[in-house]
C-alpha cells in the first residue's frame, strides 16, 4: 500500500441509514450483516435486497456480505448437515448476485481442539480439507460466475497456516482468506497463537479481507479501536507488505464507535 488506506465497515441496513453519507463520501468498502440468519435466508430476502440497493445508490466502493454461519461448520462429517451448509452457502451467493456484492465472509472450520488433535490420526488433517471441499465444491462454479470471493475467516484458529492452505487447495480466485483481528488476538492471548501481525504475514496475498476490531486477548470483544491491546502499528505494517489490497472492514459491536475508531487509526497515521 503506497498511501493511507481507506477503512470500510460492517453493519446492518438499519445502521447504514445513519452512516450512509460517511460511507459514500469516501466510497468506503461495506459489508452488510443482514443476511446471516436462516430466518432471513429461508424467507423472502427481496425486500432487504431492494432496501440495500436504494441505500447504496451512488456507492462505488466494494460491497460484500457476511455469509451465514450460525450452527454451521464447513467440515461437518454428517452428510445431511453438510448438505444444509451447502444450501446456506447457495443462499448467501444468491444474495450476493442480487446485490452485486463481490465478497462473502464464511467461517473457518478449524478449532482449538483440532490444533492439538489433528495429528492423532494419520488422515485427520486431510479429512478436514476433504470435508470442506464436499461442502463448498458444489458452489464454487456459481461463485466464480458471479465474481464473488468467499473469504474464510479465522474463528478459533491457533494455526495461522492451516486455513490458508485450505483456501489454496481450491485453486480458485473465488476462495481466499479473511482475518479477524480480535479472533487472532484472542488466540494469541488465550491459546498461545502468533500475534495478529503474524497472522497477516502468514496469510500473505491470499488475504483479501480483514475484520478490524479491538480486544484484550481473552474474548471476542469487538471493541472500538484503541480500547483494547491489539498492536495496530504492527498490524498495519504487515498489511503494507501485501499487494492483495484486502478490504479493511471495521466490525464493532457498538457501531457508534465507528467514527472514533477511524479517527484513532487516522491519528496514528495508519488509515483513514
Amino acid at each position: 500500500m503506497t498511501s493511507l488506506p481507506v477503512l470500510g465497515a460492517a453493519m446492518p441496513l438499519d445502521v447504514l441509514e445513519t452512516y450512509r453519507d460517511w460511507i459514500l463520501e469516501d466510497q468506503r468498502d461495506l459489508e452488510l450483516q443482514d443476511f446471516i440468519s436462516a430466518e432471513v435466508l429461508n424467507g423472502d430476502a427481496a425486500p432487504l435486497v431492494e432496501r440495500a440497493r436504494k441505500l447504496l445508490d451512488g456507492h462505488s466502493g466494494r460491497l460484500g456480505i457476511h455469509g451465514p454461519f450460525w450452527g454451521l461448520t464447513l467440515a461437518n462429517p454428517d452428510a445431511d448437515m453438510r448438505a444444509l451448509t451447502t444450501k446456506r452457502m447457495e443462499q448467501g451467493l444468491a444474495v450476493c448476485e442480487a446485490l452485486g456484492a463481490t465478497q462473502m465472509v464464511i467461517h473457518s472450520p478449524y478449532t482449538t481442539w483440532m490444533y492439538n488433535n489433528l495429528d492423532n490420526q494419520r488422515s485427520a488433517r486431510q479429512d478436514v480439507v476433504d470435508l470442506v471441499h464436499a461442502t463448498l465444491d458444489p458452489v464454487i462454479a456459481r461463485a466464480e460466475a458471479a465474481n464473488v470471493t468467499m473469504v474464510i475467516e479465522n474463528i478459533e484458529d491457533k494455526d495461522a497456516d492451516a486455513r490458508v492452505a485450505l483456501a489454496q487447495s481450491f485453486d480458485s480466485a473465488s476462495v481466499k482468506v479473511s482475518i479477524d483481528t480480535g479472533h487472532a488476538h484472542y488466540a494469541h492471548g488465550s491459546t498461545g497463537a502468533h500475534p495478529v501481525d503474524y497472522f497477516v504475514l502468514r496469510a500473505g496475498n491470499m488475504l483479501e479481507h480483514i475484520h478490524i476490531q479491538d480486544a484484550d486477548g481473552h474474548a471476542d470483544r469487538h471493541w472500538e479501536i484503541g480500547k483494547g491491546t491489539v498492536n495496530w502499528p504492527a498490524v498495519f505494517g504487515a498489511l503494507a507488505t501485501l499487494e492483495s489490497n484486502p478490504r479493511l472492514i471495521m466490525e464493532l459491536r457498538d457501531k457508534s464507535g465507528l467514527l472514533a475508531s477511524a479517527k484513532y487509526l487516522n491519528d496514528l497515521g495508519l488509515a483513514r
